[in-house]
Parts: structure tokens; C-alpha cells; sequence
């Protein structure tokens, strides 16, 4: 995966690119995106406008909208999150932590401060925060997920592919990219290779041979170059039975 996600309960996208890595954003609720510009009477609620705004991609009206609302650790959030879709990563960290303040243990604020700190490569901050945000709410696969990314990106894949299995093991689809809670992180290409071979893998253990070839593509794509791995990976022993694999195989090169 991954670009770390921000937990909003499903974000509208930054799209992030081809690969494995996004972060992920958590709000608390938000509602789903309507075909046209949200219509509403005016004594709709202002977080619920904030919502409607927010879904359409409008984030500084979304913004303006929830500082109408009350001031709880739940808007505050929607407020980063609404920040951050702007890639203004210090606003979205003063509302994530306005936030915490109100509420100390609530994961999804965690979660998306971690998400600033990797935004700025600070990721053993990141991680703290991370794990923290697990410690009381462990089946998040969307912090695990970014707990992995984190570990990658600081050069530990080994804990990686731990915190990626775990979160798979959560929710298989967290690793999609068009799913709505993705924002653009940083990430290299020899990251987001290594992520994506590993998220390969993972396809791969749970038989799911077409994202697992999928994924494989995405890793030789950015830059994958150990075709020899491939070819002696367990888990990819059934993958190579296939004439996609072969295929793809063909066109990386000779073992």
C-alpha cells in the first residue's frame, strides 16, 4: 500500500498514484458523495452541511460549515481532515490535536496526527502514534495498514509486512487505491516496489491470484527488479502455475 490514510470514516480522494502507497484518514462519519452540489434547506445542520460539502470535495466550505457546529473532538477532526485533503498539513494537525485535547484516547485523531507526521517523514512519531491509536482500537485495518506503511518507509520491512498482514486480515479491500480515504503521502519508488510485491504476497496466501498478479504488475512497474524471488516465493507457487504469470514473467525478463 501504502500512502498513509486518514481516518474520516471513508474520505473523499486525493487520488493517490499507481502503487501501494496512500495514508489513510479516519473522521467519524461522513456522508456519501451525491452526483451534484449538495442541495439543502437552511436549518440543516452545520456538520451535517459540513458533511454534504465535504463528500463533494468542497473542503473550505466544508470547513467553514463544521466551524458552525459545536466544537466537539468529532468536528475538530473533520475540520483536519478537511485541512489535510488541502495539503495544509499544519491546520490539519492543529485541529487533529484541538481534538486530542478534548479527547485524549480517540484513535481516529491519533491516527491522522500520525498521518501529518509522516506527511513530514517524522515517522517514528508517526508510529508511536500509530500504535497508540491500535492500542485502543485494534481491529482498525486502516491504522494498521498505515503502521505498516510507516515501518517501510523507515526501512524496517520485516514489521512491515507484519502490520500489513494484520490489517488484510481486518479488512482485505484496505489496500484498494480508489477507495475514498486516500491522500497523497511520500513515498519512494523502492518503497512503494517493496510494498506492493508484499501486498502481492499477501493476495497470494489468500488465493486471490488476480490481485496477486495485479499487485506483482505494480511492483515490477515501479521498479521491482528481483524477478528471481518471484520465481522462488512460496507463496506465489500456485500464481506461477497460470499463463497471466508466465506472461507477465515474459515481459520482466529471464530469471
Amino acid at each position: 500500500m501504502t500512502h498513509p490514510r486518514l481516518v474520516a470514516k471513508r474520505l473523499s480522494p486525493l487520488v493517490a498514484a499507481s502503487g501501494a502507497a496512500a495514508l489513510l484518514i479516519v473522521l467519524s462519519h461522513c456522508a456519501s458523495a451525491q452526483a451534484h452540489q449538495p442541495q439543502f434547506p437552511r436549518a440543516v445542520p452545520p456538520e451535517t452541511a459540513g458533511d454534504l460539502l465535504f463528500a463533494h470535495g468542497e473542503y473550505l466550505e466544508a470547513i467553514d460549515a463544521y466551524s458552525h457546529a459545536p466544537a466537539d473532538a468529532a468536528t475538530l477532526n473533520k475540520i483536519g481532515v478537511a485541512w489535510h485533503h488541502l495539503s495544509a498539513v499544519d491546520q490539519a494537525r492543529t485541529s487533529y490535536e484541538k481534538a486530542l485535547a478534548l479527547q485524549p484516547n480517540f484513535p481516529d485523531a491519533l491516527n491522522n496526527l500520525g498521518a501529518t507526521w509522516f506527511a513530514e517523514k517524522k515517522y517514528s512519531r508517526a508510529i508511536r502514534l500509530y500504535r497508540r491509536a491500535l492500542q485502543l482500537s485494534p481491529n482498525s485495518a486502516v491504522t494498521a495498514a498505515n503502521l505498516g506503511t510507516a515501518y517501510f518507509a523507515q526501512g524496517k520491512p520485516g514489521p512491515g509486512i507484519e502490520a500489513y498482514r494484520a490489517a488484510f486480515s481486518l479488512d482485505s479491500t484496505v489496500f484498494d487505491l480508489d477507495s475514498p480515504s486516500i491522500v497523497n503521502g511520500p513515498i519512494t519508488d523502492q518503497e512503494r516496489a517493496l510494498q506492493d510485491y508484499c501486498i502481492a504476497e499477501l493476495f497470494a496466501e489468500r488465493h486471490n491470484q488476480s490481485r496477486a498478479l495485479e499487485y506483482l504488475r505494480k511492483a515490477f512497474g515501479a521498479g521491482f527488479k528481483d524477478s528471481k524471488r518471484v520465481w522462488q516465493d512460496r507463496a506465489f507457487a500456485e500464481l506461477r502455475l497460470s499463463a497471466d504469470f508466465a506472461d507477465l514473467m515474459a515481459e520482466v525478463g529471464p530469471k
